[in-house]
């Protein structure tokens, strides 16, 4: 989880791989509408969010019923977004991947063949509510290398 630009499907990709689990991209299961709305550089509200994070549980949902488990990319911005999630997936797991503002405005920028324009980050991080004390999950800066993020997720979730 986290902002635009801040390397969720990097680290999200490698953690699968890893760990030998499905993956699935989030922005994949967003609707037409939704894409073009953020392409027009318009944030979306809760009611555009919540069919897509209800299709985003569902899959995790699904791989957990499975015994599979799975690797999902999603924004997951707000405490409600996360709770819709575990809705369907109780026991997920939310690595909250943060880092330093001009860090992430420069991978926008820099960022190319995405719907996503760095003009959003603003609402994005006006919308974020960090992973609080109660939930399961890990905070981690974005400074190191994906490898060495992925290294720390993993002795997190399989300790």
């Amino acid at each position: 989880m986290g902002v635009s630009g801040v390397g969720k499907t990097t680290v999200a990709r490698l953690l699968a791989d890893r760990l030998d689990l499905p993956y699935a991209e989030a922005d994949d299961f967003h609707p037409a509408a939704n894409i073009a709305k953020m392409s027009a550089g318009i944030p979306l509200d809760d009611h555009d969010r919540e069919p897509w994070l209800r299709t985003l549980g569902a899959w995790l949902g699904a791989r957990a019923a499975a015994g599979t488990g799975g690797v999902v990319t999603c924004s997951a911005l707000k405490r409600r977004y996360r709770d819709i999630l575990r809705d369907f997936c109780p026991d997920a797991f939310f690595l909250h991947l943060s880092g330093d503002r001009a860090v992430i405005e420069d991978r926008l920028a820099h960022r190319t063949g995405h719907f996503m324009p760095p003009s959003l980050l603003d609402s994005q991080y006006a919308t974020l509510e960090p992973l609080q004390p109660d939930e399961h999950g890990l905070v981690l800066d974005v400074g190191p290398d994906a490898h060495q993020l992925v290294d720390t997720a993993v002795r997190a979730i399989r300790p």
